[in-house]
């Protein structure tokens, strides 16, 4: 079960995709808050249009010194394949496992072409039982059929990466899958909410067609929250009712009462906010004194100010934010 095309070194950068930026538009900020408690907040901006500057798209992780590039749409694949772990209460190796072999297998693209029957971002075949064509080609149903397999093999948790991978997968090239360990490993690892911060997109402008005249701006996002991470994260509308902004409470996902579990579930939906971005129209996440914007492209710390006010607890954040 492997590509008709060779994968990508593990080294090089996957190609950006270059969009300009627009010039900005008196247009309100649509903020969405994650409220995980004790930690406070991640703040997810939406629409926002920015300046003209040409931006090559890439996503990024960075782990032990290195950093590892994902394609913006790599990088939207690897936030469900991770977010299903995240939502299963599976641990970081299993995402370390589902992101190397989706890499070894489709170089993390969800393809409708490949050996044989084989289709979709595991290039699982129908005629090995998998599913139906549609079916596999739905990243959700092949994500979750992937993890549905890999949770029956005994002890995976302690394999190789690439002995893991081979056990669900059975590929003729059972040795390919750990060329791809070291940036699975690192987008795993920030994308699960273990390495704070350590993730970031450089991305254009959302375009002005992009930007619904009407209607809920955040209705994306809150159709990806589910569709990535289930119905333990919840989202609600704010009290505040400013510029249709909503919290959503990501306390009950799985792990989170566990040692610093609180904390790791916000960096992972916070993360997994930024690697969703584009699908999303996020142009800016705040999680804790931290945040990261389509501006800056990196995990900065404002000045205490330049925050939205959180409610005590650090539920919820009052006001749209500054306009564009």
């Amino acid at each position: 079960m492997t590509t008709t095309q060779p994968p990508r070194s593990p080294n090089a950068p996957a190609p950006g995709r270059v969009r300009s930026r627009r010039r900005p538009l008196r247009t309100a900020v649509t903020l969405v808050t994650v409220a995980a408690v004790g930690v406070g907040a991640v703040v997810v901006a939406l629409n926002r249009l920015d300046d003209a500057t040409p931006v090559a798209e890439r996503c990024a992780a960075t782990a032990d010194g290195r950093t590892w590039y994902l394609s913006v749409t790599q990088a939207d694949n690897a936030a469900l394949i991770t977010g299903a772990t995240v939502r299963r209460g599976l641990p970081a190796r299993a995402a370390t496992i589902g992101l190397a072999t989706a890499l070894q297998e489709s170089r993390l693209v969800n393809i409708d072409y490949g050996d044989r029957d084989s289709v979709g971002l595991f290039q699982q075949r129908p005629s090995q039982g998998w599913g139906t064509v549609a079916e596999i080609m739905d990243p959700v149903y092949s994500t979750n059929t992937f993890y549905d397999a890999l949770e029956t093999v005994e002890g995976y948790e302690g394999m190789e990466v690439t002995v893991a991978a081979q056990t669900v997968q059975r590929s003729a090239f059972p040795d390919a899958y750990a060329q791809h360990e070291p940036r699975s490993r690192a987008w795993a690892s920030a994308l699960t909410g273990w390495s704070p911060a350590s993730l970031t997109c450089d991305l254009a402008a959302v375009p002005a067609e992009e930007v619904p005249a009407d209607g809920d701006p955040a209705e994306p996002f809150r159709e990806r929250v589910t569709r990535d991470l289930g119905d333990a994260v919840r989202v609600a509308p704010s009290d505040g009712g400013d510029g249709g902004l909503v919290v959503v409470d990501a306390s009950a996902l799985p792990g989170a009462a566990d040692d610093g579990g609180v904390e790791r579930s916000a960096w992972a939906v916070a993360q997994w906010a930024v690697a969703t971005a584009d699908a999303t129209n996020v142009v800016a996440v705040e999680v804790g004194d931290r945040r990261w914007s389509r501006d800056g492209a990196t995990w900065t710390t404002p000045a205490p100010a330049a925050l939205a006010p959180l409610d005590p607890g650090g539920r919820r954040v009052r006001g749209a934010g500054p306009a564009a």
